[in-house]
């Protein structure tokens, strides 16, 4: 490991943002060191494990972006061309499958004719006599679809996810999360045959993605021997543990711990995808108490995932399921098979993901691995979706801060300690999902490192990554001159009752 040499650009992290910022600069000839806490350069959040040859994602990552230039980056990034995948996913409730987007007649026909008459009773009364004032997530879908459709198909898996009652969830997540599909337009879209071209207006609903054979962590692997071949130092298996702006040189010294011991690197700009919430600690000079205290109060909701090795029975081809069941923890299931059949090595077995939303330190964070791999597999036979005679083993993989929470004060802390950063330390960076503390996919992860990279190549901040908004895409004007487009892309806030 280098002993405090100088470097043009830091970059602190090696996910998708940290490595496409290392390539991009280090292919134009900026002297780059990428410090990385894991010992493999793999992606970050979008990595690929793998366990005894079984490949699983954490969450499950496609490929797909409205923006050409990212794209365009995939394509020149990964040696191989990806594969063009069908995307499948559903609800199961009950015992029965539920086409995602909700199909209303087979949504129905499902439920049953005394269930359906009820739903449409309850349609009609919330149409009839909707929830005033509307301030929850429940509130505001019950009004838009009534509160039987709400509670089967909206409730149970929201408030697994962000463990909160969607009595306590704000309205304004529905709003932006939901926005553009009403039952009606639904019933309509049923007679009406839509096109699965690419260009799809609305991402979460197209019909194909585009996926590396090995699963995501082939990209991100590949990302990083381009940035070393152009150049970049990668330091693997170190933590950053201080940052240190020296105003006079215009100047950092950061320290880093890893197996060689403490060592200093020195740099002109840092490229930080380090949580926001940290920076309290490792920057000098200190941020005010104002900036310090909005950092330390943001929040991030942590996930874990248990990948069964099961004996394959063909229960289900779908590339995910949501789990709208109470009566069991797991959220999701992944099938890896269905991302890419190469992401499990014997064509008689298969590999389903389990995923459970939780908090680092709660009950289900801090059980051993064995008894999570015991509950996963009672869990998919409770849901008839396996049989635990069929599991052959499993592998937990833990994932911290894997998504940022916007509290009700959220935004004004990020502004806050935004605000500071550009004032204090010019030549400091923030990007990604946890350096910038925005819920973005790894799309945008990569177009935040893109236009940080033009500023620091132009030697002025030409762009402003935070207007990356939940498209991939970049505003370079606000809304109007009262509301500037800030990009974030909401997630559950607390209800004001």
């Amino acid at each position: 490991m280098p002993d405090s040499r100088l470097f043009d650009v830091l970059v602190a992290g090696g996910g998708p943002a940290g490595l496409t910022a290392a390539y991009l600069l280090s292919r134009r000839g900026v002297s780059v060191a990428v410090v990385e806490a894991h010992p493999r350069l793999w992606g970050g959040i979008s990595r690929t494990e793998e366990y005894k040859g079984y490949r699983f994602d954490i969450g499950g990552h496609r490929f797909f972006s409205k923006s050409q230039e990212v794209e365009r980056l995939w394509d020149e990034i990964l040696p191989e061309p990806m594969l063009e995948r069908p995307r499948k996913s559903r609800i199961f409730y009950q015992g029965k499958f539920y086409s995602y987007p909700i199909r209303p007649f087979e949504a129905l026909s499902n439920l049953g004719p005394i269930e359906a008459a009820r739903c449409a009773a309850s349609y009609a009364q919330a149409r009839l006599r909707p929830v005033a004032p509307v301030r929850s997530f429940q509130d505001w879908v019950t009004n838009a679809f009534g509160y039987r459709l709400f509670s089967i198909f909206f409730k149970t898996y929201t408030e697994k996810v962000w463990g909160m009652d969607c009595r306590d969830i704000s309205a304004d997540w529905a709003a932006q999360r939901i926005r553009g599909l009403s039952l009606s337009r639904a019933v309509l879209g049923a007679f009406a045959r839509r096109s699965s071209e690419r260009s799809a207006t609305i991402k979460t609903l197209i019909n194909t993605f585009r996926y590396p054979r090995l699963g995501p962590g082939m990209m991100w692997e590949a990302a990083a021997d381009k940035a070393r071949a152009a150049g970049a130092t990668l330091l693997q298996g170190a933590t950053v543990t201080s940052l240190h702006w020296h105003e006079a040189s215009a100047e950092w010294t950061a320290m880093l711990d890893g197996a060689g011991g403490s060592v200093a690197l020195r740099a002109g700009s840092v490229i930080s995808s380090i949580p926001l919430g940290q920076l309290p600690g490792l920057l000098t000079p200190k941020l005010s108490a104002r900036a310090s205290s909005a950092a330390s109060a943001l929040r991030y909701r942590d996930f874990l995932t248990v990948a069964l090795i099961m004996r394959e029975r063909n229960r289900f081809d779908d590339n995910w399921i949501y789990v709208h069941d109470p009566d069991v923890s797991v959220g999701r299931i992944q099938n890896y098979k269905s991302w890419s059949p190469a992401m499990v090595p014997e064509a008689d077995t298969a590999c389903y993901g389990m995923e459970y939303f939780c908090n680092d330190g709660d009950d289900l964070w801090a059980r051993p691995d064995g008894e999570l791999v015991t509950l996963a597999a009672r869990e998919i036979a409770q849901l008839g979706l396996a049989s635990t005679e069929d599991v052959l083993d499993g592998a937990v993989v833990r994932q911290p801060k894997a998504y940022p929470v916007y509290d009700a004060e959220y935004e004004a802390r990020v502004n806050v300690v935004r605000t500071e950063l550009e004032e204090r330390f010019p030549s400091f960076y923030p990007v990604g999902r946890n350096g910038m503390h925005k819920y973005n996919n790894q799309d945008h992860a990569m177009m935040t490192a893109m236009l940080t990279a033009e500023n620091i190549l132009a030697g002025s901040r030409i762009f402003d990554p935070w207007q990356v908004n939940d498209d991939a895409e970049y505003h370079e004007q606000g809304h109007s001159a009262n509301a500037p487009a800030s990009g974030l892309r909401r997630v559950p806030s607390k209800a004001v009752r």
